[in-house]
């Protein structure tokens, strides 16, 4: 299989891995007021998914050795397309949720699975990393910076402005037919158990969980932050696009960079303190944007070297696809409560400063666990991938 081709499929992949979960921020005040629910519930758009995504990334782990990863990313792409076109009708809370569940349980089931595939099929793993998170941040800041444009575009409806992202995951699980009727070898389904007697798996799944918490709160409620600081619900998404928009050069350069030099734990405090000084400048007489701009670069660092240390850990795809799950599983899971405890915040004191300041402690809890996984070999991540058959079949 021509390494372009593979390259395609995994960017249309990971475009899919955010729309449906980052076109809701932008639009949060519009679907609160619509469907008169609380910032608790509303939190629970989000929530859900990146609570699915933890639940069911072990599940992927048992389906791709029945079925073959490649079919089962197909499925879940497909199942993220119908998911998001059930926003359409989305007039009531419980549809709503519903979509949020079913491409929470896709997402979840490809999120593991694309660690497995980078290391099965790519002979630079870390290269494709970054592809792989520059693809998933361009698609969380289309989603992010589209969302009220096609509102307002789409005649004020924010279910077909969230409904749109639709498109773009159809067409994705369209293009990975192809791969998923090529028979594939006994690699791709080689039997390997989640790593749970792994000292280092539990810091990373730790480390993963705290950094989804801290990510998927700022997702969430950064919009409605600005909104509730005085800027308009246009400045506030402009401001949201920002925070994803720069992730998307830093998420390239971050796992290169590691693969490179080494010295990861450095790497990763490095981003951690970043997003410590974005927080704290948003309290100070700083412009906002800057302070974003900065809470952009750590969370930008951060996301693909959480999806990096379980493919450097791992020495073939199986062991890729155990890690990752566990990493995923638990830490999509712990991940989940941040944007509900923001929620539950808001709701009670009517301000997101005490939220901000909780961030900030977990910040300071991350680094401490991000200084227990230390540095790894220089050299992991290159070393030749295994490749399956079907690599050689087209």
């Amino acid at each position: 299989m021509r390494i372009r081709y593979l390259t395609i499929l995994l960017l249309l992949a990971a475009l899919n891995l955010r729309p449906a979960i980052t076109s809701i921020s932008p639009l949060l005040e519009n679907i609160r007021a619509d469907l008169h629910i609380q910032g608790v519930t509303a939190s629970l758009l989000v929530t859900l998914p990146v609570l699915c995504m933890g639940l069911f990334a072990p599940l992927a782990l048992s389906w791709s050795k029945r079925w073959g990863l490649e079919k089962v990313i197909t499925f879940s792409l497909l199942l993220i397309g119908l998911a998001t076109l059930l926003r359409l009708m989305a007039d009531s809370t419980v549809i709503l949720m519903s979509s949020a569940l079913l491409a929470g349980i896709g997402i979840g089931l490809i999120g593991p699975l694309l660690s497995g595939f980078i290391k099965q099929y790519f002979p630079n793993p870390a290269a494709m990393v970054s592809v792989y998170s520059v693809s998933l941040v361009i698609g969380a800041a289309l989603a992010a910076g589209l969302a009220v444009p096609l509102q307002q575009v789409l005649h004020g409806s924010w279910q077909y402005s969230l409904s749109f992202w639709a498109i773009l995951a159809i067409v994705a699980g369209l293009s990975w037919l192809r791969l998923a009727r090529v028979p594939q070898s006994k690699t791709t389904t080689a039997s390997v158990s989640l790593p749970l007697r792994q000292k280092k798996a539990w810091l990373l799944t730790i480390f993963f969980g705290l950094m989804a918490a801290i990510f998927y709160s700022l997702t969430t409620w950064l919009s409605p932050m600005m909104a509730h600081a005085g800027y308009s619900k246009i400045q506030a998404g402009y401001m949201m696009t920002l925070f994803t928009i720069i992730q998307i050069p830093i998420s390239f350069l971050i796992p290169i960079g590691v693969s490179t030099f080494g010295k990861r734990a450095w790497w990763l405090v490095g981003c951690s303190v970043m997003e410590i000084i974005g927080l704290l400048a948003l309290h100070l007489p700083v412009s906002p944007w800057l302070a974003i701009a900065i809470l952009g670069i750590g969370a930008g660092g951060l996301f693909p070297l959480a999806l990096m240390l379980p493919i450097q850990e791992a020495h073939n795809a199986g062991e890729a696809n155990a890690w990752s799950a566990m990493t995923q599983s638990g830490g999509y899971t712990l991940g989940a409560i941040g944007p509900l405890i923001v929620g539950l915040l808001f709701d009670h004191s009517g301000s997101f400063v005490t939220a901000q300041w909780g961030l900030g402690i977990m910040i300071v809890l991350m680094i401490i666990v991000q200084c227990c996984i230390g540095n790894g070999a220089k050299d992991v991540m290159k070393h030749k991938p295994v490749v399956a058959t079907a690599n050689k079949s087209a």
